[in-house]
Formats: structure tokens, C-alpha cells, sequence
């Protein structure tokens, strides 16, 4: 064989990730709330782009359409940009500025701050007699978790704050005695032990019931009936009284400011006269315009450091509105495919929900299965029914032959144990023959991991004496 050298030609197909490319992946991907980041981000960093101004008179001329196959045609995007300009000479209206008290009626979120757990009781130690050690409890407030116990011992609180543990001892009390009950405990059962005053008529056996909370967990109802000598159905009784008044994590009703979550739904769908319309919620996105103050640099021969600059940022800032739009049609798309698939559910509720994967989606729309994924990331749905993560209408299925998702055979499997004879609760294998003549063929294991999935107690747990 002999090797030797030539030229040829030969035409191929690649793929090049260009900078506007990345940019209009990344837009693809955000929510509502991290495209207005993005977009004022944007603005800042190219002075070309402003917000544009909608003036009240001519909404209707100014305002953008809804997204809808219709309002978004194919389009070149080819800019002639003293034609743009003109244009926006042509209606002078679109340079009116707005009043004040019009363009500042849109409604903006607001949440009321609670307080925290620390603030809470450092306001009520700031009423106690002058006579406590303020610094001291202080200290120990600060050493709280979140769910009110305290994090160190009593022991490195002497240590630390120069007293003895007999002094830490009386601070650690007081802490106890502030509101909520139950603050200030090293163990689940001192918890439950500063709380016993809530229960009203407590039981006398109680404070010794409260020993027993490993079997009850566990349920070991025998076995705590045997140690305190009494019967199973006063077993249980105790135990509904922990359940109905007491609170193991006193301090978790407290929130702190970065525990509050606001959802901002990126879709909304109303049903109206028995059809769904589907809104791409865009409302807190600026709407983007080209300042007219760099025409003149437009106009200047060609060549000019200036002319190239502008027209640089020209195009920046025409493929960041592009890529805007372009969001907003495919996820437009998207969610509307999502809601013909699932329609049942928006109707009838979980049972109904039908297996879809991110193909079936991405083959009716007319794309890849990497950009429905983009699409539905990080996105919310506002629905009859109520605010839905994208992802969560792609339900796993059984199977083909089966067609039902996980989640609709967990909501049949609550139904049941809801159902049961709480004297004679079903077994898992109960469960599973139960579900086989639904039609749903699922074996005891299944049945135990959803139930564990959906916090269901065991059987012998949740039998009643």
C-alpha cells in the first residue's frame, strides 16, 4: 500500500457556537424574574438599547401583541437602520412622555416582613425585670437553630461568657419560659416537656409517656403499653395528644427574610367558555428600544471608529431583542403543546395526568429536545389548578401499555389508605392486589416506595386500637 499526498474537496456540516448563539441559549433558559436581571444588566452595558416608553393615549397602537402563532410570523431580521429611525420620526407620539401618576399605577409585589425567632425574643427579654442577665440570655438566643433548640451546650456557654453553669443554668430557664413554649430545648423530649402546659387536663402518665417517643416512632405500641402498664387504646390517646397540641419545632414558624420565596409565573392559563389560553407573562420584562440619539453616528462616512462602534452595538443589541422574542414564541409553543397534552388534568385533576416525555413535545413543535428542556427549566405555569413547575407536567409513565404516571397511581394509593378500615389497615401487598384491579400492575415494593415517598406510616403504625 502506498501512501501519498493530494488535495480534494469535500463539504461539511458544522456547528459553531457563536457569542449571539450562547446569548440567545441563555435567554431561552431564564425565567420571567432572571430576564428582567438580565435585561437591565444589558442595558447598562449597551447605550444603544433604552426601555421603550408606551404612551397611554395610543396603547393600542404601541402595545406589543400577545403571544400567539399570529403575532410572531417568520421573520428575516434584517435591519435598515435609517429606515428605523424615520419610521420613529413618522409618529411622534411614541416620543410623548408619560405623567408620573399614570406610568407609576402598575402594580409592583410587596411582602411584610415577619420577625425572626432571635427577634422575637430579644424583644420579649427586653420586658423581663432588670434584675436577669440580659447579656448572658442574649447569647443564648443567639446560639438557637432554626427550629428553636439550642445549638451548644450548657457547658461552653459558661465556658465562653465567664460564668458559672448554674448561672447558665438560670439564663437557659428563662429562655424556656419565653413564648413559644418549648424554645430553649436540648432534646426532642425536654421540648415536649416545656409544652405539656398546652395540653389541657394533661394526663398524669404523660411526662412518663414522653420516655417512650423512640418505640412510639417506631411503633411499638406494645411494648410501651407493657412498660407503663396500661391498655393499647390509651396508647394511642396519649399519643393524639402529642400529635394535636404539641409542636416539635416550636421555632419553625418563625421565617426569616430569605426563606420567603416569590414565584413569578412565566405562563398563565385561563379557561375561558371551556378553552384554555395560554399568556406568556413578560409583563415585568422591559420592552427594548434603539435610542435615537445615535442616528447622526449612522450617518457619518463609512469607516469611522465611531460608525463601526455604533453599528456593533447595533447589532448587539438587535439580537438581544431578537432572541427576547424568540423566547417568548417558543415558550409560547411549548406551553401550549403542554396544555393540549394535558388537558384531562386541567379538567378532572392528578389522576388524569397523562406520561409525556420531552420528545412528544419537542416533535409536535417542530424542535430539539435540548431547547423544550431550556424552555420548561427553573419556569413556573399558572393554571386553574395552581402554580406547576414546567417540568412536573413531563410525568414518568409505567410503562406504554399501562399509560399512567407515578403520580396519579400515588394519589390513588392516598385515596386508598384515606379509605381503609383504620382498625384493619391494608398491607402493601394488599395495596398492590387492589391496584391490580384498577389495572394498575405494580408490585409490593413499588407500593412500599411510593408510600414511603408520600410519608404513609406502615401498617402497624397507622392501626387504631
Amino acid at each position: 500500500m502506498r501512501l501519498s499526498y493530494g488535495l480534494s474537496l469535500e463539504q461539511t456540516q458544522k456547528l459553531i457556537m457563536t457569542p449571539e448563539l450562547r446569548q440567545a441559549i441563555t435567554i431561552l433558559q431564564l425565567s420571567a424574574l432572571e430576564l428582567t436581571s438580565y435585561v437591565d444588566q444589558q442595558i447598562l452595558e449597551n447605550p444603544l438599547l433604552e426601555v421603550a416608553e408606551e404612551n397611554p393615549v395610543n396603547k393600542e397602537e404601541t402595545e406589543a401583541p400577545a403571544a400567539s402563532e399570529e403575532a410572531y410570523p417568520e421573520q428575516k431580521w434584517e435591519f435598515d437602520w435609517q429606515e428605523y429611525f424615520q419610521d420613529r420620526d413618522e409618529r411622534p407620539f411614541l416620543q410623548q412622555e408619560r405623567s408620573d401618576h399614570v406610568s407609576r399605577q402598575q402594580g409592583e409585589p410587596f411582602i411584610t416582613s415577619a420577625p425572626t425567632l432571635q427577634e422575637y425574643l430579644l424583644e420579649q427579654l427586653h420586658v423581663q425585670p432588670p434584675d436577669i442577665a440580659l447579656s448572658l440570655c442574649e447569647y443564648i438566643v443567639g446560639n438557637l437553630d432554626d427550629n428553636g433548640y439550642l445549638a451548644i451546650s450548657v457547658e461552653e456557654i459558661a465556658q465562653e461568657q465567664n460564668v458559672t453553669i448554674e448561672e447558665a443554668e438560670q439564663a437557659l430557664v428563662i429562655i424556656q419560659g419565653l413564648d413559644p413554649l418549648g424554645i430553649g430545648a436540648r432534646s426532642l423530649e425536654e421540648c415536649l416537656r416545656l409544652q405539656l402546659p398546652l395540653i389541657p387536663d394533661c394526663p398524669a402518665e404523660m411526662k412518663e409517656f414522653l420516655g417512650q417517643l423512640e418505640n412510639l416512632a417506631a411503633g411499638r405500641l406494645q411494648k410501651i403499653a407493657q412498660t407503663l402498664k396500661v391498655s393499647l387504646c390509651r396508647i394511642q390517646e396519649l399519643g393524639d395528644l402529642i400529635r394535636n397540641n404539641l409542636d416539635p419545632k416550636p421555632g419553625r414558624r418563625f421565617s426569616g427574610p430569605d426563606e420567603v420565596r416569590l414565584i413569578i409565573p412565566d405562563v398563565v392559563v385561563e379557561e375561558i367558555e371551556g378553552e384554555y389560553i395560554i399568556l406568556v407573562n413578560d409583563t415585568t420584562v422591559p420592552r427594548l428600544g434603539i435610542n435615537d440619539a445615535y442616528r447622526k453616528a449612522l450617518s457619518q462616512e463609512q469607516g469611522t471608529e465611531t460608525r463601526k462602534f455604533v453599528e456593533q452595538k447595533l447589532n448587539s443589541a438587535a439580537w438581544l431583542i431578537r432572541s427576547i422574542e424568540q423566547r417568548r414564541m417558543t415558550l409560547y409553543k411549548v406551553a401550549k403543546e403542554i396544555v393540549q397534552q394535558q388537558t384531562s388534568f386541567l379538567r378532572h385533576g392528578i389522576t388524569y395526568l397523562k406520561p409525556l416525555t420531552l420528545r412528544d413535545i419537542a416533535e409536535q413543535v417542530g424542535v430539539h429536545e435540548s431547547t423544550v428542556s431550556r424552555a420548561t427549566s427553573n419556569k413556573y405555569i399558572q393554571t386553574p389548578r395552581g402554580v406547576f413547575q414546567l417540568k412536573f407536567f413531563f410525568a414518568n409513565s409505567l410503562g406504554k401499555e399501562q399509560g399512567v404516571t407515578t403520580e396519579s397511581i400515588k394519589q390513588i394509593l392516598r385515596e386508598i389508605v384515606t379509605n381503609e378500615d383504620p382498625k384493619n389497615p391494608y398491607s402493601d401487598q394488599k395495596i398492590s392486589l387492589l391496584l391490580k384491579e384498577k389495572g394498575i400492575d405494580i408490585s409490593r415494593r413499588t407500593v412500599a416506595k411510593y408510600r414511603d415517598e408520600l410519608r404513609i406510616p406502615t401498617t402497624t403504625v397507622r392501626k387504631r386500637y
